[in-house]
């Protein structure tokens, strides 16, 4: 986890840092470089960064995320082992986050959708221990994190949002454990909609119906279940109105008695 005093430390003087981090604010050019997308225009900033940003802290930020990234559908953004340099802004698409076992079986820790960041796992280490394979076609915003540690000195509510995106790594880490430790196969997969159908809601989108990118496959490897027991899980909400499943859209017919489960 990164030091309290990473992003705390004094500002250093503006010299110093024009000598170590040579970026051109955004404002002298009114044309971004192709393949940038503004955090000032961007209609996912709200979900992205802090809602108090004034012009002068959006422009210094434009001038950090200077490139946006295409990944097709199962190619890697990053791999375990990757020095890291960067956290990433989902713009588009959605991504799952990956572990290998020695014996080459696969571990699904994360599914990332629009608006969630990746790479904060490797802010310890210096390195990531995971990799983050795309589900879809997918774009995401490149933040430099040496850029970023900067902006964060600059101005303080950049710097409790990044606070608070660690906190709720460490949350979900734990929400995990309970999950797969003290939880039944029917009340883990109940979880597991309530929880996407929370993070599409705060996104803008549907709460009630949406498209599942991963397979169920995946999602036993997440939940810690056989493919067979998630189907079967599926089929029991779907025959107790629970549920209606249509290949991977899936609707939530009664999010009340979900949440009982």
């Amino acid at each position: 986890m990164l030091a309290p005093n990473t992003l705390m430390s004094s500002p250093a003087p503006e010299r110093a840092v024009a000598a170590i981090i040579p970026i051109r604010p955004a404002e002298q050019s009114n044309a971004p470089r192709r393949g940038t997308t503004r955090c000032s225009s961007c209609s996912m900033r709200s979900i992205c960064m802090p809602p108090d940003l004034s012009a002068e802290d959006l422009s210094k930020l434009d001038a950090v995320i200077c490139s946006t990234k295409a990944v097709k559908r199962g190619d890697t953004l990053y791999r375990a082992g990757d020095t890291f340099k960067s956290i990433y802004a989902i713009r588009a698409g959605s991504f799952k986050t990956v572990v290998m076992h020695r014996d080459g079986r696969e571990h699904v820790t994360g599914f990332e959708i629009s608006g969630e960041t990746l790479g904060l796992d490797g802010v310890c280490a210096g390195q990531h221990n995971c990799d983050a394979i795309a589900l879809e076609d997918s774009v995401v915003c490149i933040i430099p994190f040496v850029q970023l540690e900067i902006i964060c000195r600059e101005v303080k509510s950049m710097q409790h949002h990044i606070y608070q995106m660690m906190s709720g790594e460490i949350v979900r880490e734990s929400v995990q454990m309970m999950l797969l430790g003290t939880m039944s196969a029917e009340q883990r997969v109940a979880t597991f909609l309530l929880n996407l159908s929370r993070r599409f809601k705060t996104r803008g989108f549907s709460a009630a119906e949406f498209h599942l990118r991963m397979t169920r496959e995946e999602i036993g490897c997440y939940l810690g279940m056989k493919l067979e027991t998630v189907s079967r899980m599926f089929s029991r909400f779907q025959r107790e109105h629970l549920v209606h499943a249509d290949g991977k859209t899936v609707r939530i017919v009664d999010p009340e008695r979900l949440a009982k489960v």
